[in-house]
């Protein structure tokens, strides 16, 4: 069974970048070599691989990366420390 992953790579300019791939090494080396000229990590180097996850429908990865993508830095920073009870609240919107 093939294993496809969602990342999340902290750049240089502390901004993250949020991914989907079936090969997690290959394509952090990608990222980290600049392989592809005027993508959003190539001048945001050096790159951390901050998180990632597997699974192994891609149809579910896909849409958990587009999901993340729309997160806020405080949303997608506490998925990256382990701070599952906050998700939920930062979810919410502060309405003043």
């Amino acid at each position: 069974m093939k294993t496809y992953y969602v990342y999340i790579l902290k750049c240089s300019d502390n901004r993250y970048y949020t991914g989907f791939t079936s090969n997690l090494s290959k394509r952090f080396e990608e990222h980290q070599t600049g392989k592809y000229k005027g993508s959003y990590t190539c001048n945001r180097r050096p790159l951390i691989l901050s998180f990632y996850t597997e699974f192994t429908n891609p149809s579910i990865a896909i849409e958990t990366e587009k999901q993340i993508k729309n997160w806020s830095k405080a949303k997608k920073e506490a998925l990256i420390n382990g701070a599952y009870d906050e998700l939920v609240n930062l979810a919410k919107k502060n309405f003043k």
